[in-house]
């Protein structure tokens, strides 16, 4: 069977969720914080090195399994760099049957009309080969949207469907993040101009122009579920934003038909210390509790 075509059945129909281990230069900081290495420890030069063996530590352990796991997200440097001497995106696929996404986004640009959207990725193209070189099936890119803000939300939403059309038609599936800030005032009005502005633009591709969406779990639940039967979303997945794993997997079980794409809340509770036996038990522990969240 050809792996796309695999790949976009799993994707699409599979039960699970994805596992988001894209943490870039920004992120990776706070990230090995909570694993238990703290900043002063290491050299920007050592840095990404030790992000890389906290994700191999992760992929590689038996819990990291596809009958739990969809899919997991990708930082460049990650794809760049092996696993057990296979490329990283490689191996997730041959050796665990688990399908792999690039992050494609260079970072947010400063906030505007309350919305950061996303700095311009001059190298898009060269990525997007690259990716589809190293095995990747699809791409995802972020934006956040922090007040109720319609000139704000066009403008994020815009920029995202703009750049999946060059996505897909390079061959790969595009996966929307326009998050919205959990801490924001004004979180559930944005939700609701969000949503009309993403059936809008869902409304305007060709019907062989899928792609996924990557939402905050919303305050109303089951506010996206209408987006689900769109004929051009093939998925719908929840990002925890911030939210403890216990609110994040409650909040995904009342959102009927998404399922998680978490990465904070993925790795809570996980640190460098633990022993491989203390390791494998906790992350089963998140994997499992995640798993039965996403499959309401």
């Amino acid at each position: 069977m050809n792996h796309n075509h695999e790949q976009l059945e799993r994707i699409s129909s599979g039960k699970g969720f994805i596992a988001a281990l894209d943490q870039s230069g920004g992120s990776t900081p706070g990230a090995l914080a909570r694993y238990g290495i703290p900043r002063e420890s290491y050299s920007d030069d050592e840095m990404l090195t030790l992000i890389h063996e906290m994700r191999s530590r992760i992929i590689t352990n038996p819990s990291f399994r596809s009958e739990r796991i969809l899919a997991a997200i990708l930082f460049e440097d990650t794809i760049d760099r092996e696993i057990e001497g296979v490329g990283s995106a490689e191996y997730l696929w041959t050796k665990k049957h688990i399908v792999p996404f690039l992050k494609t986004d260079k970072g947010l640009a400063e906030e505007s009309d309350g919305v950061q959207c996303m700095k311009p990725i001059s190298d898009l193209r060269p990525l997007l080969d690259k990716g589809l070189h190293k095995g990747v099936f699809g791409t995802k890119m972020r934006s956040v949207i922090h007040m109720a803000n319609p000139k704000g939300i066009a403008a994020a939403v815009d920029q995202q469907f703009e750049i999946a059309q060059q996505i897909s038609k390079a061959g790969l599936v595009p996966i929307l993040e326009p998050e919205v800030d959990i801490k924001s005032p004004e979180k559930g009005a944005a939700e609701s101009l969000l949503n009309d502005s993403l059936v809008n633009h869902l409304d305007q591709l060709d019907p062989d122009e899928v792609v996924m969406l990557k939402l905050t779990l919303p305050e109303h639940a089951d506010l996206y579920a209408p987006l689900l039967e769109h004929r051009n979303v093939i998925r719908i997945a929840a990002l925890s934003g911030g939210y403890s794993r216990e609110e994040a997997n409650e909040r995904l079980a009342a959102n009927h038909g998404m399922i998680a794409s978490f990465s904070r809340a993925l790795t809570e509770g996980l640190k460098v210390t633990m022993t491989d036996e203390e390791f494998t038990a906790e992350l089963e522990h998140s994997i499992d509790e995640i798993y039965e969240a996403s499959i309401t």
